[in-house]
């Protein structure tokens, strides 16, 4: 029975979680197992709505603070090179 390695990377710069994909499907290429691609999955997106003013007083003004976190998904076959 062949096994998988199931590889789940997440990160909130999308660029670096890509250059890190990249160099996982190059090494899995160069031993020659075989692979399935990189599958994007949903983006998760936060939304945190904080006061400025650190006392009650005041008008009541907001921060919204963003976060994206990406994710992708590959598959490996479990290998003893690997």
């Amino acid at each position: 029975m062949v096994q998988k390695a199931r590889i789940k990377l997440s990160c909130t710069d999308y660029k670096q979680l890509n250059d890190i994909c990249s160099q996982i499907m190059e090494v899995a290429k160069r031993t020659g197992v075989k692979h399935s691609g990189v599958i994007p999955l949903p983006t998760k997106k936060m939304v945190i709505a904080t006061r400025k003013a650190p006392s009650g007083g005041g008008t009541e003004s907001y921060e919204r603070w963003h976060m994206r976190v990406h994710k992708r998904l590959l598959d490996i076959e479990a290998d003893e090179r690997t």
